[in-house]
């Protein structure tokens, strides 16, 4: 039984040939947000002209950065039109090669990779578990594998639970509209919603006033770009699991990681964790 949900499949080929990720300010936010997943990641220890994998590579937003640091970057989506946007913009690394396959369907062999990550992606199959313990069989011993799942508002009061709870029905309901009214829909959620909370978090925050756990407060220094492409991601997607950090360092254990270590800011839960040795 395949591990991926052919309608969330559907649905991320349209987000991304909508929202390409082409536009200037969207590398700008890009360039932040990479700097953010990957700063605990290990370069230092991977070989020279390294082989890696990025399993659901969407549009190539974080292959555009990791490319030109390694010798061959695989990148899989199993969304058609996802995989000619990457194509697109990923264009000038002759060193990105393409796969049109999820993450159980990958034809690599066992440990043939020195490095690998999954950014915001994993939460969106039927079985996380696995998708991990396919990912992490691809690795050589000793490889670093990054890893970001949507959290389950472990580290956050019960206030902002319940706001999360209340915009779970919305997302429930908007997710099964067709394209067209689920992006007009999702667009003027970015419109009243993403944009006037996450600027507002902003004034407070130079004001002098600690807003990490204000909502939305992660886009006060976002384009309104990201806000669009995020709002559509957030309410547009049928398959949406969360886990907390407990249950994500035992999932990485499970699957043969050791030395996990958890990014300590936003995004939340990021990890980096080894292929063990033994």
């Amino acid at each position: 039984m395949s591990n991926k949900d052919k309608k969330v499949v559907k649905s991320f080929g349209e987000e991304w040939k909508k929202f390409d990720q082409s536009l200037e300010s969207a590398q700008q936010d890009l360039q932040i947000e990479f700097e953010q997943y990957f700063s605990n990641f290990p370069w230092e220890i991977l070989p020279p002209a390294a082989t890696g994998i990025d399993i659901g590579c969407g549009s190539g937003r974080w292959a555009r950065f990791v490319a030109p640091k390694v010798g061959t970057l695989h990148c899989c989506d199993p969304a058609e039109e996802a995989l000619e946007v990457a194509k697109r913009n990923l264009k000038h690394l002759p060193n990105c090669k393409f796969h049109l396959v999820s993450v159980d369907e990958i034809p690599f062999d066992n440990s043939t990779m020195d490095f690998g990550y999954s950014l915001g992606v994993l939460h969106h199959i039927p079985d996380t578990k696995s998708g991990i313990m396919d990912a992490v069989r691809l690795l050589k011993r000793g490889a670093p594998f990054l890893l970001y799942l949507y959290y389950s508002f472990d580290n956050r009061p019960t206030w902002f639970k319940t706001l999360h709870r209340i915009s779970e029905v919305g997302r429930k309901i908007i997710s099964n509209m067709p394209f067209v009214p689920r992006f007009v829909v999702s667009q003027i959620i970015a419109i009243l919603i993403y944009f006037p909370f996450a600027r507002i978090s902003n004034i407070f925050e130079k004001l002098g006033f600690d807003v990490d756990r204000f909502p939305l407060s992660a886009y006060r220094n976002r384009s309104f770009y990201l806000m669009r492409t995020d709002a559509l991601d957030r309410f547009g997607t049928r398959l949406e699991q969360r886990f907390s950090r407990k249950q994500i360092q035992d999932m990485m254990k499970e699957a043969g990681l050791v030395d996990i270590k958890f990014r300590s800011g936003t995004p939340y839960w990021c990890a980096i964790g080894i292929k063990s040795t033994l």
